[in-house]
Formats: structure tokens, sequence, C-alpha cells
């Protein structure tokens, strides 16, 4: 898209309430709260707001074009050579002096393509395809979705449930009563843009009667206005593959907002909550559970019996002398791996339990053990 002269005296940024800093995501959020509250189906009369933001967004929310704005924005009048804006100095009429020519650009690099894009060649035509704003792509939408650890660690496929913009069902899309079809515009010719001659230079702009679409709907369609498409709930099927943790987003493509003016939907990214499980827990692919044990079985050793997500318990050998805290490792039996990996293991922490109450049987079998044994844990103590 080659940049217009209007780009000089809106502020997009302004537009969409957002800084110049403002990341493609705060962007983004911006676009579609302003979008839902101006939308001429929920607020009428709001038309022109509504066209407002969505060319703010055009051009700001697409990284190209807000690139090639900001640069644009920063040389100012002055340095573009527009009207009233300056010569520079130099003569004929240009900061670049007399017979300026926009073949000259060619050995300045990105520059160049920047100043050919917006000069033309002052013949007041126009030199090879003019794009205007052709068709958009849809903005990208975001849904949580709030899994169980089990689904989250095994994967499952599950629909989302959202509100948003698709196609109208009605004209499916085109802006035009069933029956009739969009029209070539017969201001622009169909090539959404028109050209202004101003003398030296000729600057190209949006076509004011389609928008730049390069169409008009002369009989819009009375469920969507003629815009194409309308909000209502709509189910997405999404697969979510084995090991997804928390947080993570998964991308469902094509299944945003519709593009305007024929152009793709956008795509739809899903955050996936995992509700916590109350035995296991995840350390990247592994799983990790809490085992309590005796002190006999700690001391003298044990086979224990060791719950598994899968729901079928494994026997772990305890080794005589087994500390508090010590971990053991069961191979295999952790969360699967999406690509093709081999599963993480179950990470099993040994903890040693001590009874809050004895009886008098127990209280006499550890006074029994106390007497009889010979070293002290805290001998090491005594040298420091």
């Amino acid at each position: 898209m080659a940049p217009q002269r209007e780009w000089f005296e809106k502020d997009y940024y302004k537009v969409l309430g957002v800084p110049e800093t403002a990341t493609a995501k705060e962007i983004t959020r911006a676009y579609r709260k302003l979008a839902r509250d101006t939308h001429p189906d929920r607020n009428a009369g709001q038309e022109d707001r509504f066209k407002e933001v969505s060319a703010a967004y055009d051009v700001i929310g697409d990284p190209a074009k807000r690139k090639e704005y900001d640069e644009v924005r920063k040389m100012g009048p002055v340095g573009a050579g527009f009207p009233g804006g300056g010569t520079g100095g130099r003569p004929g009429g240009s900061p670049f002096g007399g017979g300026f020519r926009v073949e000259d650009l060619g050995d300045l690099g990105d520059l160049g393509d920047l100043f050919g894009g917006l000069f033309g060649r002052g013949d007041g035509r126009a030199r090879g395809p003019s794009r205007g704003t052709g068709p958009r792509r849809g903005a990208d939408l975001e849904a949580e979705l709030h899994l169980s650890f089990i689904d989250a660690v095994r994967g499952v496929t599950t629909t989302v449930n959202l509100t948003s913009e698709a196609p109208c069902q009605t004209c499916h899309g085109s802006g035009a009563r069933p029956g009739t079809a969009p029209v070539v515009c017969p201001e622009c010719g169909g090539r959404g843009v028109l050209d202004d001659n101003q003398g030296l230079f000729s600057f190209s702009s949006p076509c004011t009667r389609c928008g730049g679409r390069g169409t008009v709907v002369e009989t819009p369609c009375p469920t969507c206005g003629g815009s194409g498409t309308q909000l209502r709930q709509r189910e997405v099927k999404v697969r979510i593959p084995a090991g997804v943790d928390d947080g993570q987003r998964i991308r469902v493509k094509g299944r945003g907002s519709p593009g305007a003016g024929g152009g793709p939907p956008g795509d739809l990214y899903v955050v996936v909550r995992v509700a916590p499980h109350p035995l296991f827990q995840r350390s990247g692919r592994h799983l990790t559970i809490t085992v309590p044990v005796t002190f006999p079985e700690a001391a003298l050793g044990a086979d224990i019996t060791v719950p598994t997500l899968d729901g079928e318990p494994v026997r772990l050998r305890l080794p005589a002398g087994t500390r508090s805290g010590r971990t053991l490792r069961v191979k295999g039996r952790g969360v699967p791996a999406a690509d093709g990996r081999p599963p993480g293991d179950l990470l099993v922490t040994v903890e040693v339990a001590v009874p809050s109450k004895l009886s008098a049987a127990e209280r006499k079998a550890v006074e029994e053990l106390a007497a009889a044994g010979t070293e002290s844990p805290r001998a090491y103590l005594e040298t420091v």
C-alpha cells in the first residue's frame, strides 16, 4: 500500500486511543473494543466512526504498513515535499532541487522505495496498478479453554464457544441483499483509489465512494446493513495435543474474524487453562507425586504401591535407609509428548510420616528403639 497524504493529517494511534509505543496485541485489543462499540448493527449513527476506526487499524494493525506510516510521519510535510511544507531552500518547488524524478531514487535503497511509493511522476496519471485498500485480512481472536489435568496430559478434541463477527448468514458476506451483488464503483472504476494531481507530484487516496474496496453495494443486505458481517455465537472445534501446558496458546488457522473486501479470515488463538490435580503435579514432561511412608519402611526398605495418572498403579522398591525427601524415578509414566519424543517419567518423592499420636504399644517400641540407638544424627555438630 502506497502511503497516503492523509497519513500526515490523521493520527491513527489517537483514533484507536493507544500510544505510539503500543504493542500489536494492545492495538488489536483496542480495535476490537472500538469496533464493537461503533458497529452500525449495534449503534446507529456510528457509521463514520466505525469506518475511521477500521481505517486506522488497517494501517497500524499491519506491521509493514505501520512501519511505513511511522517513517512517513517522522519526515513530516516538509521532508515529503507536500504543498505548504516548503521546498527545503531548493529551486523548482522540490526538496530535492529542480528536475526531480522518481527514477533518481533508485540508488537510495529502502528510502527510495518509500519515496517512490509516496510520489507519482507529476503528470496526474497512474503509472502501474494501484492496490488501494483492497482485501484486508480479518482480525485474530483469542479465547480461553479450561481443561482438566487429565485432558491436558492426554489430549482432547473439544469445542470453544465465542461471540464474534462472522460472515452474514443472509448474504454470505457479500453485504448485498440476496438476489443482488456488489457492482463496480463508478467513481474509481474498481481501482479503489483516486488520483489527485498536485503539479509536480500525483497522489493517490482511497476512493470515498467505495472506501477503497473497488465495489459498492447498491442494495444492502437487510440483516447486516451492507457490512457483510454480524455478531453471533459460534462453536469452533479445537484439537488439543497431548501434553499441553497451562497458559499455552493453540492456533486454529482461519477461524478468527472474517476479512474485509474479500480478504482471508484471521486466526483463532486458544489459551489453555489447566485445572490442578489432587495428587499429581507437572515438571515439564515429568509428573511428580509425594508419597508418605512409615519409619520402618524407610529404615528397613519395602515395596510400596504408587498410583499413576492412567489408573494402573506401579510397585516401587524402597531401599533400606531411605531418607525423607528422596526422589525415585519410574520411567515412561509421565506426560506424553506430541512431537514423537518418548514420554516423561513419574518422579516419586518419599516423605517419612511421623504419627501425631502413639498407642501404648507404639510408644513402648519407639522408646526401646531410642534406647537401643548407639549413634546420634547430630554428632557432627559437636565438632564445629
